[in-house]
């Protein structure tokens, strides 16, 4: 089942939704790529998650910054996500797809609660009352560009 976007999920910024989108879209992509124990698929959706992530914590630090938003906790929540990811992705590297049933529920869960539950609804939606202070489509310079 597909990870989906839904209006809730809305942190008051078009720019930082669109990239919740992709980053949702990515998720899912990796989890086909686990279902179906595709060993080059893990590895290549882990890599573009992994770098389109970066840019995204990098362009939320920079939205943040610019309409005074304390960054300090996201820095350490964004930094520890990475290396769940990190540490999951090694793990089903050394697997080699040699995994069971049970354990893609596991990855699905985990991977679902880690974008919607924890980066999304518990870390970002503490930017929202700060964001909704801009219009929607309101729009920094970016530090890097955004693929």
């Amino acid at each position: 089942m597909n990870i989906e976007w839904a209006e809730q999920l809305s942190v008051g910024n078009a720019f930082i939704d669109a990239e919740h989108q992709k980053l949702i879209c990515l998720v899912n992509e990796l989890i086909r790529a686990i279902e179906i124990r595709n060993s080059s698929g893990v590895a290549h959706a882990f890599k573009r998650l992994e770098h389109e992530l970066c840019l995204h914590f990098a362009n939320e630090e920079r939205m943040a910054l610019t309409v005074g938003f304390d960054f300090s906790y996201h820095q350490l929540a964004q930094q520890y996500a990475l290396n769940e990811l990190r540490f999951l992705k090694n793990l089903l590297s050394s697997k080699n797809c040699l995994w069971f049933d049970g354990a893609l529920e596991h990855f699905r869960r985990f991977l679902r609660n880690w974008i919607i539950d924890d980066h999304i609804l518990r870390l970002d939606m503490r930017m929202k009352a700060v964001l909704l202070t801009r219009c929607y489509d309101f729009r920094i310079d970016l530090a890097y560009a955004y693929s």
